[in-house]
């Protein structure tokens, strides 16, 4: 007798994809409020630089996107119609902002203001799922609104270990965090890749099943000359030989605005390193600096110059993205609470996901036949395609589940709070 097949109706379906959506919406939300909990009200407005932003500013921001982008397409009015003014980022779309270098000065709302403004939208979020009342396009948004948060997660984590440094006392984000294990380096191997035509970016989403920002998309077909990459990103122990050989003083290692760059500010070493080089300020305060553990927190430059001194380079996105493709999304990222880069351990390539952002030698630049989201959502990553190189793979601070092989994450040159850290390549006759 043959097996009973049991196909699930449209309309189950459709509920049962609800639910998964009420409970990923619950779960990042949360997320971002257990982040945020160590913070007293005072460190949650502080603004230690323009880049970065204040960890309450944060948690208003991703509510008010939730509120814009997806109440307000299901017919819902702003619970503070002003507060568009103070949280809305970047959207140009949105109405006039508050300048980005001033949001420390934003003493009001109150930290538990923001809190019960998070609950308020939250609870409107949920019901308008539980009722059904969204759009196609609202659901669309709302989706997009969940790794927008997650985004904004590693930032919060970024930009507080930032304002907590410039305090004198170095005081610690969470002085209860673990201690990443003090183990070896599995040794640095050279990975060779042959020449080979391959498919790179990601489907367009949507319609496309699977979230993929729209400067992930279209799929193309790219040739990736011969080349080789490093088995594991460069440590602590190597950068530090860099340092102690004199890279931040031998011009010759550095492009033109890297040591204009490197001259103007007085870099001598990562930021966060100690003038010993043996100590850094990390989420879990003043501690040693693990040797073996990524090396992080530099920019392209920095990034761009060590390369030179190893005699290497940096890989480009398409020789990163060939290398990750194949490999399962697996590492070291926010959830399992280290909250600061381990060691590598195994065989073959090892930490392409987690651990450490990875600058690549590409700027940041549309995919051939790009075509950003044709709502207003559209002002979210094309419109930074300038003056920006990419980073990929992920960090210690990024939420997991959030990056895949086709994300593509950028900054400008010069930043340096990111966990960003290097992996070498090199050319391939």
């Amino acid at each position: 007798m043959p097996p009973v097949v049991t196909v699930a109706s449209p309309a189950a379906s459709q509920e049962v994809a609800a639910v998964a959506l009420q409970e990923r919406y619950g779960h990042v939300r949360a997320a971002s409020c257990r982040l945020a909990a160590p913070l007293s009200p005072e460190d949650a407005m502080v603004q230690s630089m323009d880049d970065a932003s204040p960890a309450k500013w944060h948690l208003a921001h991703t509510t008010w996107f939730f509120e814009h982008f997806v109440l307000e397409a299901a017919g819902q009015a702003p619970l503070r119609p002003q507060w568009n003014y103070l949280f809305n980022s970047y959207y140009d779309s949105a109405g006039p902002r508050h300048p980005r270098p001033r949001r420390g000065l934003l003493s009001r709302p109150s930290l538990q203001e923001v809190l019960e403004y998070r609950r308020q939208v939250d609870e409107r979020v949920l019901a308008a799922l539980d009722g059904d009342v969204l759009p196609g396009p609202a659901r669309e948004r709302l989706e997009l609104g969940l790794h927008h948060e997650q985004q904004h997660q590693e930032l919060l984590l970024t930009d507080i270990q930032h304002a907590l440094w410039c305090h004198p006392l170095r005081p610690a984000y969470r002085a209860d965090l673990p201690r990443p294990p003090d183990a070896a380096a599995a040794p640095l191997q050279w990975m060779a890749q042959d020449e080979r035509i391959v498919e790179v970016g990601a489907p367009r989403w949507p319609p496309g099943p699977d979230f993929a920002y729209d400067n992930e998309s279209p799929p193309h077909r790219v040739l990736v000359p011969a080349h080789a990459v490093a088995s594991r990103p460069v440590t602590n122990a190597e950068y530090r030989r860099f340092v102690e050989d004199g890279g931040y003083r031998t011009p010759a290692l550095w492009l033109s605005d890297g040591w204009a760059r490197v001259q103007a500010e007085a870099w001598e070493r990562p930021l966060y390193w100690e003038p010993g080089l043996d100590a850094a300020c990390t989420l879990g305060g003043l501690r040693p600096l693990p040797p073996h553990a990524p090396v992080c927190h530099l920019s392209y430059y920095e990034a761009d110059a060590f390369a030179r001194w190893a005699g290497a380079r940096l890989p480009t996105e398409l020789e990163w993205e060939r290398a990750a493709t194949p490999l399962p999304v697996q590492g070291n990222f926010a959830d399992d609470g280290l909250l600061q880069p381990r060691a590598a351990r195994g065989e073959g390539l090892q930490q392409l996901y987690g651990d450490v952002w990875e600058w690549t030698s590409s700027a940041y630049l549309p995919w051939p036949g790009f075509k950003p989201w044709q709502d207003d959502t559209g002002e979210y990553n094309g419109k930074f395609m300038c003056g920006q190189w990419v980073l990929r793979g992920g960090s210690c601070a990024t939420p997991r589940g959030h990056v895949r092989a086709s994300y593509r994450n950028f900054f400008p040159p010069h930043a340096r709070w990111q966990f960003a850290g290097l992996r070498l390549a090199r050319d391939r006759a």
